[in-house]
């Protein structure tokens, strides 16, 4: 019976503990999504890591930017995931990682051209680029998701 209780009380604990430690957050400044959340943000004590999904070429309303434009799109993309970050308290400087996932490989320069423009290059974050055969929508050609460690003030 006291291992019973002393589960449940684990149980309990750990459960109140991640609650107060994990929220899910939907910026204003991109679209809201259906079905998930664009961020987690896990209170570490001193910081909060954020966890943000895949971010795809539209501004705030849902709308596609730049149809038939890969820098155009990756320039939004990058753009979604600083305006994220600065509406969480933080700047490109904590950005940990990015997976990048784009339908054309071959296009690798373009990405890392306007990647650099909004990162320090001399501490670039930590980055994986995987080519796939689609994304969720035909006129999407690049997504990324990424990881930002924010200090607390």
């Amino acid at each position: 019976m006291k291992f019973f209780l002393f589960t449940i009380t684990l149980l309990f604990t750990l459960n109140s503990f991640a609650q107060s430690t994990l929220k899910f957050v939907n910026p204003s400044s991109v679209a809201t999504p259906k079905g998930y959340s664009q961020t987690a943000q896990i209170d570490l004590g001193n910081t909060t890591m954020l966890l943000i999904a895949g971010q795809v070429p539209l501004d705030k309303q849902g709308n596609l930017i730049g149809k038939d434009d890969f820098e155009k799109q990756t320039t939004q993309v990058f753009s979604n995931i600083k305006n994220i970050i600065e509406e969480a308290g933080g700047n490109m400087n904590h950005l940990a990682k990015i997976t990048i996932f784009i339908k054309d490989v071959s296009k690798i320069q373009v990405v890392r051209e306007v990647r650099d423009k909004f990162i320090n290059t001399q501490t670039p974050p930590a980055s994986t680029l995987v080519e796939v055969s689609n994304l969720y929508r035909s006129d999407v050609m690049i997504e990324i998701e990424a990881t930002a460690v924010i200090p607390k003030k």
